[in-house]
């Protein structure tokens, strides 16, 4: 039996207390018996917490919480494990989590086993003979997570490629960064791109020197094919996805999960999971305030409903640095592909609508999410930024820039004095950090990529984020590289911009609380407080720095109830290298999760049929 199933009903310290003690509120539950970081700067640490209906009502020594202690009282024994506040998602993607988590894997080693394009065609072929009845029946494989910059060949898989896989079934591959994508040719011909088939506005359709589509999509291309592809999988294979994503997160300690970008369709999905109590942590979103508009102001709230509340609004100005579609304000370094003389990316977004949008956002007092990784990017936000400010003054809506991956330092000052929330990806620094270091942005500014120290040594707050899909929602590797900054070769890029681990720690639970206006509820360990929590197999705070990305999650606990509980014998921290075997409710293999797909994909069939 796991540890944290031992919820011992009395112990000898409370059997002893002395009945009028039983005058104190008494808690439905009691926490103790290993370290507990309460990420309160005003009591750091605590022997005991104390809890009723979710809420945290003590927190102190183990004499001082005992007071608390009635007849039914469930104590539990942490066994010397850590916990810590739930983790708050700073920014992600919770929906295109369940996406990820329910498709073919073709991430890179530690996270998967693609090195290159025969490997990646094993992995997809692998993938279909193990899920020949799901691929029956939604007519499509997806596979997730390739990245170009971790293949041998240093290329994007083209229709060639996917063709020697599948002529009849549409194939679409999701690059790492959920901003490129790769479709065989039944793909493009379902999608109806063809060698006349205009690019759209802030994307592009990748063609050969005849001029035919190659099958790599970047930025709005892409997200058109992917549209079309899931089109045909409804409401339910969207359930499907969303409710996958959350259970995902929670797997690594988060109890509130965004939803970086979501559409009214996709907000009513998730609306309708919630109102039939599927969220087991809350979720916020933020609809994109290019679709509309109307939608987001009717809809915007502080308080959650069924665990789901839209939040605020979303605008995207560029795209993926690592795919050199990022808007800089210089030449790439030395980018890998057919790119013309001193190229530097693009904008998904023109200046007049980042101005339109600031302006619309400041004049409703709205929260909005900024996505600008580039230098030309955030020179952009910055702009529009000051414009609203001048305009409105502070309105008090706490605006998010999101990435930032290539501030320059005057950047960062002008992010701090437009009142600007930076919400960073330090793990660029582990998954690209060498990639960028050698082909984005050279081996000078590669060090100062997500810039955490800069924002630091000016006494800034900050959010860390996984912004998974792009990569896992993994906590320990968010927190190892915001702390060691250690790249896959295993260099430190940008010793300077280190942090230490109670600042990194801060940056996945207070500050982001503090980001969603929820610091009253969420994100540290004090009286009043939701009864959030994460128990670690060790304390981050006393191991060695480079043995974070060790750390398992062992629990996830959400307003007092178990929601996440990692199988018997994985306390090692290994968690990584089989880690969908510990996602899927089968528990048997690592495509099981998948028949959630092919369950609802059934279910959207049968309703079509009545």
């Amino acid at each position: 039996m796991g540890f944290m199933l031992k919820r011992l009903v009395t112990t000898t310290l409370f059997a002893l207390l002395p009945a009028f003690l039983n005058a104190q509120e008494i808690a439905d539950t009691i926490y103790t018996g290993g370290p507990i970081l309460t990420i309160n700067d005003a009591q750091p640490s605590a022997e005991a917490i104390a809890v009723k209906d979710g809420v945290i009502i003590a927190v102190g020594s183990l004499a001082d919480v005992a007071l608390h202690k009635g007849e039914g009282t469930e104590i539990f024994e942490l066994d010397g494990r850590a916990m810590l506040p739930g983790f708050v998602d700073s920014h992600g993607h919770v929906v295109n989590g369940g996406l990820q988590r329910l498709s073919a894997n073709l991430l890179a080693p530690p996270d998967g086993e693609v090195t290159d394009i025969p490997k990646l065609q094993e992995t997809l072929r692998g993938w279909m003979k193990d899920n020949a009845e799901t691929v029956a029946s939604v007519k499509m494989i997806i596979g997730f997570g390739y990245d170009q910059s971790q293949l041998a060949e240093l290329r994007h898989p083209t229709r060639e490629d996917l063709d020697k896989i599948s002529m009849d079934v549409p194939i679409l591959l999701v690059h790492q960064s959920s901003h490129l994508g790769a479709a065989n040719s039944k793909a493009l011909e379902m999608a109806g791109v063809t060698a006349d088939t205009p690019d759209p506005a802030g994307g592009i359709y990748r063609r050969d020197s005849q001029g035919e589509p190659t099958g790599v999509l970047e930025e709005n291309a892409f997200y058109a094919v992917l549209v079309k592809m899931l089109g045909g999988l409804g409401e339910d294979g969207f359930r499907a996805f969303a409710k996958a994503g959350t259970e995902l997160w929670a797997s690594f300690g988060y109890t509130t999960a965004q939803e970086g970008r979501s559409i009214p369709a996709t907000v009513a999905v998730m609306r309708s999971i919630a109102d039939e109590g599927g969220f087991e942590i809350d979720v916020v979103t933020y609809p994109d305030v290019l679709v509309d508009r109307d939608f987001i102001l009717e809809n915007v709230s502080q308080d959650y409903i069924n665990r789901l509340r839209v939040a605020g609004a979303k605008l995207t100005i560029d795209g993926s640095p690592q795919g050199f579609t990022a808007l800089r304000d210089r030449p790439y370094y030395d980018p890998v592909g057919d790119y013309p003389p001193g190229y530097s990316g693009y904008s998904s977004a023109t200046m007049e609508q980042v101005n339109d949008v600031m302006d619309w956002a400041y004049s409703n007092g709205l929260q909005i999410l900024t996505h600008a990784n580039g230098e030309g990017a955030s020179d952009m936000l910055i702009a529009a930024t000051e414009a609203a400010l001048a305009k409105y003054g502070p309105v008090g809506n706490r605006p998010v820039l999101i990435h930032g991956q290539f501030m320059r330092e005057d950047q960062v000052d002008s992010v701090k004095r437009l009142g600007l929330f930076p919400s960073l990806f330090p793990m660029h620094t582990f998954y690209w950090g060498d990639w960028h270091r050698e082909h984005t942005v050279g081996p000078v500014n590669a060090d100062n990529i997500s810039p955490t120290g800069w924002v630091r040594q000016r006494g800034m707050m900050f959010g860390t984020h996984h912004d998974a899909p792009v990569a896992y929602p993994d906590s320990m590797r968010v927190l190892d590289a915001t702390v060691t900054r250690r790249t896959r070769s295993g260099d430190i890029l940008g010793p300077d911009q280190r942090v230490d681990v109670m600042t990194a720690l801060k940056a996945m639970t207070i500050w982001p609380a503090w980001q969603h206006f929820e610091e009253d509820k969420k994100g540290s360990l004090e009286v009043g407080k939701l009864a959030d929590f994460v128990i670690l197999s060790n304390d981050p705070t006393v191991i060695d720095p480079e043995d974070l990305d060790t750390l398992s999650v062992l629990v996830t606990i959400k307003e007092d109830k178990v929601i996440f509980e990692a199988p018997v014998g994985e306390d090692q921290g290994e968690l990584r290298p089989g880690m969908f075997r510990n996602f899927f409710p089968s528990g048997d293999d690592p495509h099981g999760g998948h028949k959630l797909l092919e369950l609802a994909i059934a279910a959207t069939e049968a309703m079509a049929v009545e």
